[in-house]
């Protein structure tokens, strides 16, 4: 049965780098972890590379001003790779010169600099692409019919966001990779370029020379600790974020019903933490 984790230390010298995720482990969308900064930032005095790979729909500069917003030390890590780069270098190979966006105003950061125009017409867009939802208070039903009605239009639809909520605050609010979810469910086929999928990945190890011996901590099952597993990576699970209400209370974890989720979902992890700690 999986073990639950004293602290990385306990573990870190069989790693030449980490890949961690953001929000759920460096922070919860607006205070960050500070001992999960802590623990990061020893990781890097040890040697360890640190990358953190987050499914946030902007350019990884727009991310490090976040974090640094938010309170994360910079410290924490090397090297910041964004599901908005991922996207952005589809968007430049597949030549899409007219754009159409489903997401926040905050997100149009992922544009610029971009050889594309966006339009408010669908129809006249070459590709489709889809960031979050507009507010952090609405669901996925609201956008039911807008996304069926893109279906028939067969424009390549790119999702920038794979996750399907994310923490904020203790709060749970949808992102991205639900309205990917409406949008397949009503026929239509979407590209999903952050975790689990594999570009991001690549990209984040291209940034770290490809190490061999790669740690990967996350909170979330369907995203982190799946692209994890597909990578051949070891898995450092921390329970206390999106999945904390299924694991057990904050700080006390339900050891048994850690095991049992990860076997539910066919994946694996070295061990455990409620929250990433030195």
């Amino acid at each position: 049965m999986i073990d639950e984790l004293s602290g990385l230390s306990a573990i870190l010298p069989d790693y030449d780098a980490i890949v961690c995720d953001v929000w759920g482990v460096v922070h919860n969308g607006i205070a960050p972890h500070a001992a999960a900064g802590e623990a990061l930032t020893k990781a890097r005095a040890a040697g360890v590379a640190v990358v953190l790979v987050t499914n946030a729909p902007r350019p990884s500069p727009s991310v490090i001003e976040q974090l640094l917003q938010i309170g994360a030390p910079e410290s924490a890590y090397d090297q910041v790779v964004s599901s908005g780069d991922v996207t952005r270098q589809a968007i430049i190979d597949g030549g899409f010169a007219t754009l159409h966006h489903i997401g926040p105003k905050h997100d149009l950061v992922l544009f610029d600099d971009l050889a594309a125009t966006l339009t408010e017409t669908p129809a006249d867009a070459d590709a489709i692409v889809c960031t979050d939802l507009r507010t952090n208070d609405g669901v996925p039903e609201d956008y039911r019919a807008e996304l069926s009605a893109l279906v028939p239009l067969q424009k390549p639809f790119l999702c920038g966001n794979p996750d399907i909520v994310v923490e904020r605050g203790g709060d749970i609010v949808y992102c991205g990779g639900s309205l990917a979810k409406v949008y397949e469910d009503a026929g239509g086929s979407a590209r999903q370029f952050g975790k689990p999928h594999a570009p991001i990945y690549e990209m984040a190890l291209k940034t770290l020379g490809h190490p061999k011996r790669v740690l990967a901590i996350g909170d979330g099952l369907p995203t982190d600790i799946t692209g994890a597993n597909a990578q051949g990576f070891d898995v450092l699970f921390i329970t206390g974020g999106i999945h904390e209400a299924d694991l057990g209370a904050h700080g006390a974890p339900d050891r048994q019903k850690v095991a049992d989720r990860l076997a539910a979902e066919g994946l694996t992890a070295r061990a455990y933490m409620p929250r990433l700690t030195w």
